[in-house]
């Protein structure tokens, strides 16, 4: 379960993949995104908002510009500094799971998109 003081341990620090590419871990539960402090910092800094995009089993979290109309917050959620982004209607929508079971899914940067990519985010079963 998360809680507001265990954000810390929400993802480990950046680590690189063979190519070069930063990446890192972040969490999702009850339809929310948590990112730590330093995975903010890292590729989000400065940024308030955020547009979620689908790319086919991924998520892309694009950073917005201040002044740019509309995208989802990202709301501090504890004194650490980590951060949240209230996604299940986004989730929902795009057939992602968005249960009450915690997941730990890899995240990467992307330099072609500018924007972190979540890979393995599950999906509802397709209905028979």
């Amino acid at each position: 379960m998360v809680t507001p003081d265990d954000g810390a341990q929400a993802g480990r620090e950046a680590t690189q993949r063979a190519d070069g590419s930063p990446m890192t871990d972040v969490r999702i539960a009850r339809g929310n995104i948590y990112l730590t402090r330093e995975t903010c910092e890292q590729f989000f800094t400065g940024i308030e908002s955020v547009a979620l995009l689908r790319r086919d089993a991924a998520v892309q979290i694009v950073p917005l510009q201040r002044g740019s109309a509309g995208g989802l917050l990202l709301k501090v959620r504890n004194a650490h500094g980590d951060r949240v982004i209230h996604a299940q209607e986004f989730l929902r929508g795009n057939g992602f799971i968005d249960d009450f079971v915690e997941r730990v899914v890899p995240a990467r940067w992307d330099p072609k998109s500018a924007s972190l990519v979540l890979a393995d985010v599950p999906r509802v079963a397709p209905a028979r």
